[in-house]
């Protein structure tokens, strides 16, 4: 495999958790769910270098929490006002040996090895690799006062990591912040690059209320 870098961005408040802690800070089981997030990244890929960037108001916060639990070895660096100017600072914490980039959501905790492997495969022979799974509820177009059926079938729910050739991305990354840009596949797109769909995983859960914490709960239980 090429040397890889993953970015896992903890840009969270917990404000929709009605939660004083950060999100990424709360206990999933035994452990943070950022800890969950990053050593699972670290299961996968061993030899990653892994940046993990929080608000710099919650930097103090968090290498206290680590220092209490087992988590793989990670630099840490301050985030931006958006996500892209995250992943901007992300990246210059990365080596330049590193040749593929992963970027996930620290929210993500329940990745699978198997599925973070896969996209690193995908990527050495793709530029750009995004995990999705197919919609199962229905879905309606909000039209002025009216609204119509969409077919769901057209439809994709993006995952995260999302995956990268480092050059393709870091010039994706050298272009002005757009308001577009709704995750890191997005930027790519801006540059022209083609994006690579790649199936991912139910159980990968993005925890952003409290009801994603008793499901995300429920399925590390399963897995245990």
């Amino acid at each position: 495999m090429a040397t890889t870098g993953v970015i896992i961005v903890a840009g969270g408040s917990g404000r929709r958790m009605g939660a004083t802690l950060p999100k990424q800070f709360m206990m999933l089981g035994n452990e943070p769910i950022l800890s969950h997030s990053i050593n699972r990244i670290h299961e996968a890929l061993p030899a990653a270098e892994i940046v993990v960037v929080l608000p710099e108001e919650h930097i103090a916060l968090w290498r206290n929490i680590a220092a209490r639990f087992d988590v793989a070895h990670h630099k840490i660096t301050a985030g931006g006002t958006e996500r892209f100017y995250s992943v901007k600072n992300g990246l210059k914490e990365l080596s330049d040996e590193v040749k593929i980039i992963a970027v996930h959501d620290a929210v993500r905790p329940l990745a699978s090895k198997k599925l973070i492997i896969k996209l690193i495969l995908e990527a050495e022979k793709s530029v750009a690799v995004i995990p999705v799974v197919a919609p199962v509820d229905s879905f309606r177009k909000i039209e002025g006062d009216d609204s119509k059926i969409i077919d769901r079938s057209a439809l994709r729910i993006v995952q995260t990591p999302q995956v990268f050739d480092a050059t393709i991305l870091r010039k994706a990354y050298e272009q002005d912040f757009s308001s577009t840009f709704t995750d890191d596949a997005s930027v790519v797109e801006a540059i022209g690059e083609k994006i690579t769909l790649c199936e991912g995983e139910r159980g990968n859960i993005k925890i952003t209320t409290p009801e994603d914490m008793i499901i995300a709960t429920a399925l590390l239980e399963a897995e245990q």
